[in-house]
């Protein structure tokens, strides 16, 4: 599995309720809002260590559930083949406009 900020924030968009307040809390700042464990600590009022521990458990809850469910991947090879298509359409629509004017 890509292991990218698009993803992360893939799976805590889709998964994101499974996990408790705590988890979802800190995974969010930490990945999204880009604070640094001390940052979300001092913020939360738990230990840097705390901190880090909710985001280990809820990386390891949000790539179980992508594992056994897949949503995230389909939805990009979804993503991906739109793409394509669009792509394909741009292509035909300029060919057939090239073969109006000749």
């Amino acid at each position: 599995m890509e292991d990218s900020r698009l993803m992360r924030s893939m799976l805590l968009d889709f998964y994101g309720e499974l996990l408790t307040e705590k988890q979802r809390e800190c995974y969010d700042l930490h990945f999204n809002e880009d604070l640094s464990l001390s940052e979300i600590a001092e913020q939360s009022g738990i230990s840097r260590q705390g901190v880090w521990d909710n985001i280990r458990r809820a990386e390891a809850t949000l790539r179980d559930l992508e594992e056994k469910t897949g949503l995230v991947g389909r939805v990009m090879e979804l993503e991906r083949e739109l793409e394509e298509t669009r792509e394909e359409l741009r292509r035909l629509r300029t060919g057939a406009g090239d073969a109006a004017r000749g």
